[in-house]
């Protein structure tokens, strides 16, 4: 799934491929909005962890959960 996150006073958006579901990338975030001085954690297909302050998010994107199919899969 691929998680869009825009961060204040930041020109472009971090782009996440993650293995997460939509139900937990929403949990998360909620989790880090309701803590003080929270921070909103995700980790990415390879391992590595994005970690940004709450008080930083402009927004979070949340892409499908289920892959579509690619290519001219119609017939004539």
């Amino acid at each position: 799934m691929e998680i869009k996150i825009g961060v204040r006073s930041v020109h472009r958006e971090l782009v996440v491929e993650t293995d997460w579901t939509a139900e937990r990338v929403e949990e998360e975030l909620r989790n880090a909005l309701a803590a003080e001085r929270g921070v909103f954690a995700i980790s990415d297909v390879r391992g590595r962890r994005i970690v940004v302050p709450v008080e930083s998010l402009g927004f979070v994107e949340i892409g499908e959960d289920e892959s579509r199919p690619v290519g001219f899969g119609g017939t004539l």
